[in-house]
């Protein structure tokens, strides 16, 4: 519909305040000759007016108008939030409601706004529902003066504020319609304080509490750690609670706290809560005993002495008790070796022992070395670079030490050159595959091209017990074993000849990376584990990564937090190594299993804020409905409000309605303009006036 409307403008010929000062003279002359009796004072009178008047130009304007429709706005809340106790149902019923009324309204246009707070989006749901920035927005992006008003239909929950409107004024009334009923209850686990990092071998202390409306309840509670249930107990509701939980090992610990359901629960989801710490290893402390000075030794003190996380305690037995050769103690070291004090007193503040070419020679007593076994065996490492007196019958092998090695030896040494080879299993061992130079294997694992490492003159022959070969020399004889005893992990290098890759000769190797991948596989490094699984997780995308050092890669079975099972079929990616991604839509914890081994994964936010607190409330919403002219409905309990147009300044809400502001905004589609003094017209009446002045004055 094309309307016009019709005025009165001014385009001056000069200044405003010329054109006063001209009219202010003209009237003290008027005035003048009035005094003075002049009988044509009236026809000067009239020429001035219309002198004065064509100096102001007026036009008559006419304007063709094209009415805008006025913009109303429909909020929809479809967060996580919403999907609980019916009100999704509720919520696309009201919505249906508002916009068949809406449709009767032939000058108002409809917008429809979601709000969904992350829901379905694993990589999303940290800032929950943003009520606030998304009223913003609307009126960042309706025109000034169309808007007719806001409909939000949600559970009042936002997990923003008001002040994400800085400042802006809606201009149009806010009606609330809300999705839950009044006085609704709900128990919920909160997580007051947890640590994001924890020392391996220490205990966090987590801080929570449960939410409930009866105070001091009693509440059944659960908590899982990697998987394993710990014994329940029972908490007091409202109450901070202190939670104490071990670190175990290097990587994520996930932790599951489970509080039981109360009564009249909206939702058991937000009873639970998933916790990521990551444990971290403090520094490691290392004893290096050198049996004899050699040109090795300075290999794996550069080595440990370069590691920022080490603490490295080294000792080089320069003389046995039975040398004498009359050369004072003094000046053979600058301190005595501490015996009792490293190997009884403070052998447990140790974390990886390492003996390099030692043998018996009357220094260790055999008590002494009985404790190293038994530090092993309660979990401690063990590292033997062996030498030639490996091979003698002083040789470590003839002592308690001997149930520790993963070899014994034959008594030969091989003093010929060659270049050490990776094994089968060291190509599936994550301490030695993929080493710089290493041989390389083709599509059947079968090498097709050799190594390109330094050549090694010598190579203590031993027989293996048990454990892992993973590096071997000429004719399969063992250079690298890898074993566990106990509790503990076990080393044994079977030659003295690293110190040459160290050197550049024939090439060198890597040395130092392979010392450093031993080092902390005896340390319990994840990421150097031979037999794990592992999953990778990124916004949506998760990434399962299976280690085995039999080859063999099952399948792994996905549990999705709603209980739906996924079979992954995993994808050899090399030796010993298998692969599979996947998306998921869904946020929490993950389960995979391949029958052996287990692990968990916290996709999306760990406990989002969409949950923290499910009750309907107009606590954040109904402030500024009110403040808007607008209104709060409870949906759950009163009918939909009828929509209404009113006129701006009216009344915008009532007790069963909801009004709408009529705007009547136009576009200006076309401008016609007429002068009211044309130019012969000013000078005629202009003329005119003064000779009837004259004649007047002149009769």
């Amino acid at each position: 519909m094309i309307g016009s409307a019709v005025g009165i403008d001014f385009s001056p010929m000069i200044p405003w305040w010329a054109i006063a000062l001209f009219a202010a003279s003209g009237i003290l002359l008027v005035i003048y000759t009035a005094l003075m009796r002049g009988r044509g004072a009236v026809w000067r009178s009239l020429a001035l007016a219309v002198l004065v008047a064509a100096l102001a130009n007026p036009y008559l304007i006419s304007e063709d108008r094209d009415p805008r429709n006025d913009i109303a706005v429909l909020l929809l809340d479809e967060s996580t939030s919403q999907s609980i106790d019916g009100r999704a149902d509720r919520a696309a019923a009201i919505a249906e409601n508002l916009q068949g009324q809406l449709q009767d309204f032939e000058d108002l246009d409809l917008r429809v706004v979601t709000l969904d707070g992350g829901r379905a989006r694993a990589g999303s749901g940290r800032d929950g529902t943003r009520f606030f920035a998304a009223l913003r927005d609307v009126l960042d992006d309706v025109p000034q003066g169309r808007l007719a008003g806001v409909l939000a239909v949600t559970d009042g929950q936002s997990h923003d504020r008001v002040e994400e409107l800085r400042g802006r004024d809606p201009g149009a009334p806010l009606h609330v319609i809300l999705t839950g009923r009044r006085g609704e209850r709900d128990r919920r686990l909160v997580v007051e304080h947890v640590p994001s990092f924890g020392v391996v071998g220490r205990s966090v202390t987590a801080k929570i509490r449960v939410e409930d409306a009866e105070e001091a309840a009693a509440v059944p509670f659960s908590l899982s750690i990697d998987g394993v249930a710990r014994p329940d107990q029972v908490i007091r509701a409202n109450r901070l609670v202190e939670i104490e939980i071990p670190i175990t090992h290097g990587g994520e610990t996930i932790v599951e706290l489970m509080a039981g359901p109360g009564e009249d629960e909206l939702t058991v989801k937000n009873n639970r809560a998933v916790l990521a710490i990551n444990g971290v290893r403090d520094r490691l402390r290392v004893l290096l005993v050198s049996g004899a000075p050699h040109a090795g030794e300075r290999t794996w003190r550069d080595l440990l002495k370069a590691d920022p996380s080490v603490d490295l305690v080294h000792f080089t037995i320069l003389r046995p008790p039975e040398k004498q050769d009359g050369t004072p103690v003094r000046e053979l070291s600058l301190i005595a070796f501490p015996v009792r004090e490293l190997f009884e007193l403070k052998l447990d503040e140790f974390d990886l022992i390492i003996f390099d070419q030692y043998q018996r020679r009357g220094v260790l007593p055999r008590s002494y070395l009985r404790n190293i076994v038994e530090f092993v065996r309660s979990g401690g490492a063990f590292l033997e670079a062996s030498g030639p007196p490996f091979a003698s019958r002083l040789s470590l092998a003839n002592t308690p030490l001997g149930e520790v090695l993963p070899a014994l030896p034959t008594g030969a040494i091989i003093e010929a050159p060659f270049r050490a080879h990776t094994t089968l299993d060291g190509h599936r061992h994550p301490v030695t595959s993929g080493l710089s130079g290493a041989p390389q294997l083709d599509a059947d694992g079968i090498e097709a091209e050799a190594a390109t490492w330094g050549r090694w003159f010598r190579q203590i022959e031993a027989d293996v017990l048990r454990g892992v070969v993973l590096m071997d020399g000429p004719e399969g004889r063992p250079l690298l074993v890898l074993d566990r005893f106990g509790e503990g992990r076990v080393a044994h290098l079977l030659t003295d000849q690293m110190w040459l890759w160290t050197r550049g000769f024939d090439g060198g190797g890597p040395q130092a990376e392979l010392l450093r991948r031993t080092a902390h596989w005896l340390m319990r490094e994840p990421d150097l584990e031979e037999n794990d699984l592992r999953v990778r997780v990124r916004g949506e995308e998760i990434e399962v990564i299976r280690r085995s050092l039999d080859g063999e890669l099952p399948d792994v079975t996905m549990t999705a937090p709603d209980g739906s099972t996924i079979t992954l079929p995993l994808a050899r990616t090399g030796p010993g190594r298998g692969q599979a991604s996947f998306t998921t839509d869904q946020v929490g914890l993950h389960s995979f299993a391949d029958g052996t081994l287990t692990k968990l994964a916290a996709v999306g936010a760990l406990n989002p804020i969409e949950l923290s607190d499910v009750r309907t409330t107009d606590e954040w919403l109904g402030p500024i409905a009110e403040q808007t002219g607008g209104s709060v409905t409870w949906g759950a309990e009163e009918t939909v409000p009828d929509l209404r147009r009113v006129r701006a300044g009216r009344a915008t809400a009532g007790r069963d309605w909801a009004g709408l502001i009529r705007n009547e905004d136009y576009v200006v589609t076309g401008v016609r303009t007429v002068p009211l003094l044309p130019g012969v017209l000013v000078l005629l009446l202009v003329i005119g006036g003064i000779i009837m002045a004259w004649r007047r004055e002149a009769g």
